[in-house]
């Protein structure tokens, strides 16, 4: 209970102090470089368990150069990228290179025959699952503001919450009892409640309000509603596929970084899935 209500402090605490900076996103950095590199240690760690052995320097490297690109633009420059699709394409460019650098890792410490080519696609996958996926939730941060990252934020731990408590009162019927016994149907309808009614509160109150110059207060009301329907269904996604990773490799969490929450993956394993949805709903002007 202690440690949550820390890690909401010192988010709350970041948050604000990168709504006061003229560069978009600075405050977030270091937060995002430290989810990178554990978020990378927990995967590799699930790799290992599956017999994949990727170059680990080389996935370390990559990951915290997709994640770093975000901020080149604002860096070197101290501009804003003009449009969001202009301002993915710097960590888009960056995977491109971290995939180059597997390759050349794996080149060198080449033996013999048998392994290589699940090595390779096991990196591929860690640098898309952590730093790409990450990647889309910084984006969201520079290219509409604080207030569209804290509504996504919000609509997916809300959608956790309201699975939760509606799973513990009311589930009786597994939604995938082969992959995570807990979860249940109605929980899961509960998820999308609370996810829909959080995203019209932080559509009208929070993205409005942290963003003065965004249009979000046009946004039609079944905007908001379709957008907390889909980033909270994603969330659900996400936080189903770790689940699966978790349980091919027989882990109950993910690690042992954060006593009573689990690893960094199991708190930010329904944001990593959520994050594109979200920012494509941004970008297509679904909200926003």
């Amino acid at each position: 209970m202690l440690l949550g209500i820390l890690l909401v402090a010192a988010m709350a605490g970041l948050f604000w102090l990168d709504y006061q900076t003229q560069m978009a996103g600075i405050w977030l950095l270091p937060l995002g470089v430290v989810l990178a590199i554990l978020a990378t240690e927990e995967i590799l760690a699930f790799m290992g368990a599956a017999g994949l052995h990727p170059a680990p320097v080389a996935v370390y490297a990559g990951n915290l150069l997709v994640v770093t690109a975000n901020w080149f633009p604002l860096v070197f420059s101290h501009i804003r990228p003009d449009r969001a699709v202009a301002g993915v394409a710097w960590p888009l460019a960056a995977l491109a290179l971290a995939v180059i650098v597997v390759f050349l890792a794996e080149i060198r410490r080449y033996e013999k025959p048998g392994g290589v080519t699940g090595n390779i696609a096991a990196a591929i996958f860690v640098l898309v699952y952590v730093g790409l996926m990450l990647s889309f939730a910084i984006q969201m941060r520079i290219s509409w503001g604080l207030g569209a990252l804290v509504s996504m934020l919000l609509v997916v731990k809300m959608g956790d919450i309201g699975a939760y408590a509606v799973g513990r009162l009311l589930g009786r019927h597994k939604m995938s009892p082969r992959i995570s016994p807990g979860k249940t149907i109605e929980g899961g309808v509960g998820a999308m409640v609370f996810s829909c009614g959080t995203a019209w509160v932080a559509g009208v109150w929070i993205a409005g309000a942290a963003v003065p110059s965004s249009a979000s207060g046009g946004t039609p009301w079944w905007g908001w509603l379709a957008y907390g329907l889909l980033v909270g269904a994603a969330g659900m996604v996400g936080d189903l596929s770790e689940s699966l990773l978790k349980r091919d490799v027989g882990r109950k969490d993910s690690s042992t970084w954060l006593p009573g929450f689990g690893g960094v993956l199991d708190i930010v394993d329904s944001v990593l899935l959520a994050a594109p949805v979200a920012w494509i709903c941004w970008l297509l002007g679904l909200v926003g």
